[in-house]
């Protein structure tokens, strides 16, 4: 735990402190049977950090990051009704009681979040540089990932912000934003209509897409923090730090960065290999014994990730290895098969998980290239289609394609594209060109 507290603070740019300590922090509530709970306090492990994101100018913001510490994980209650208030009873689940947790805390003082798009996009990088590193899965659906969210606003032009709510224990980035929205408006309108905001502890109804009081939101004295007695100081020697760092991969900007140059992709396609580490990985897997790391990025990102997803499985439960996706995306790169014939193979091999060979080989698989019944082919689409047979006659160049995809159509992805081709550039009249 204490390792992945150092990965955090390494991979969100902070200060890791040599000296940390664990701290009581003392309240009752009934999924915390001890009445304290281990956290820490004045010495956390990281302190004063940032994650830059893009913010709503377009421009790089570094969103402060005001410190990074281990505590326990609390016990999680179950109400029968929809809250306490309506509840004729409540449990308590003690299951996670205990485990370590990691918690982030923004710096509102230094470069806060300013808007809900702001926090959407934070959230979506805190999540993949946690999981690029490997200290999370970060399943917001299994609790993996909460975040509690503090909002105060204040009227155009003024310096400081009004009192702030903390909304508890959000397990959705949708909840958070919806959330976010309603508490923005409720502040809104309380402080239009002269109201007293209170610093407070509210809850989200999900149902009702409204916030509600929970309790008075305490601040560091009124948790009576003191050092835990029971658990010694830790200490963060250069040695054990410079040797996570090294343990570190590569995160996810640069990686973008450097896949964008090295293989000379497009940036979107670049930004969807990047967005997970196992995408990532396979792509470059791929990459290596593939003579074609541009037409490869289309394949993974078009044709696996539809499989993918119809089949409702991850990346690393892909049932092709890389070895056999590259040798199919070379073999349909050298026309040895066409594009469609390549879909075709790819849907046995997501089946099978044999080679491509194997599958072509098996069906006897190869373009239909016989000139005399291409140039027939060829004839009849351009006699079924008089008026785009007279631009291409004329020297235009859209036709050509409408055109390989009536052939292809009428062959059943049989037939050789850059034969066709040819072909149908062998009727246009250059002299008469029209781009």
């Amino acid at each position: 735990a204490v390792e992945y507290a150092v990965k955090a603070g390494l991979a969100l740019n902070c200060r890791i402190n040599e000296n940390a300590r664990f701290a009581r922090k003392n309240y009752f509530y009934p999924d915390l049977p001890k009445g304290y709970q281990i956290s820490q306090f004045e010495l956390p492990f990281c302190t004063d950090g940032t994650l830059e994101i893009v913010g709503d100018d377009g421009k790089p913001y570094p969103v402060g990051i005001k410190r990074i510490h281990l505590e326990e994980d609390a016990g999680k209650l179950v109400h029968s009704g929809e809250d306490f208030e309506s509840s004729d009873f409540s449990l308590v689940d003690y299951n996670r009681s205990g485990v370590p947790l990691l918690e982030i805390v923004g710096d509102h003082e230094r470069n806060p979040i300013r808007s809900l798009s702001e926090a959407k996009t934070y959230l979506e990088k805190m999540r993949q540089i946690l999981r690029y590193i490997g200290i999370s899965d970060c399943a917001m659906e299994k609790g993996q990932l909460r975040c509690d969210v503090n909002i105060s606003i204040r009227p155009r032009g003024a310096s400081d912000f009004g009192k702030r709510s903390e909304i508890k224990n959000m397990s959705s980035f949708k909840s958070i934003l919806d959330a976010l929205s309603h508490e923005i408006a409720r502040q809104k309108e309380a402080l239009e209509t002269g109201q007293t905001l209170v610093q407070e502890t509210r809850l989200f109804d999900e149902e009702r897409r409204v916030t509600l009081p929970m309790r008075s939101k305490e601040d560091a004295p009124d948790y009576r923090y003191f050092p835990d007695p029971d658990l010694v100081e830790v200490v963060i020697d250069e040695a054990f730090v410079r040797q996570v760092e090294k343990e570190m991969p590569e995160l996810p900007d640069r990686r973008l960065e450097r896949v964008t140059k090295q293989y000379g992709l497009s940036r979107d396609q670049a930004l969807l290999l990047t967005r997970d580490r196992a995408v990532s990985d396979f792509f470059e897997s791929c990459a290596a014994l593939c003579r074609d790391p541009r037409k490869l990025a289309g394949w993974i990102t078009r044709d696996l990730f539809e499989h993918l997803g119809n089949a409702h499985l991850s990346i690393e439960e892909n049932p092709i290895s890389p070895e056999h996706f590259a040798s199919l995306v070379d073999i349909v790169s050298a026309g040895k098969i066409t594009e469609r014939m390549g879909k075709e193979v790819l849907i046995e091999m997501f089946k099978t998980g044999r080679a491509p060979e194997a599958i072509i080989e098996k069906r006897g698989l190869k373009p239909l290239d016989d000139p005399a019944l291409l140039k027939k082919m060829v004839a009849l689409v351009l006699e079924e289609h008089p008026a785009a047979a007279a631009e291409l006659a004329e020297g235009a160049l859209k036709p050509i394609d409408f055109f390989i995809g009536q052939v292809m159509k009428k062959t059943r992805g049989q037939a050789d594209p850059k034969a066709v081709r040819k072909l149908l550039e062998e009727r246009r009249n250059p002299a008469g060109r029209k781009e």
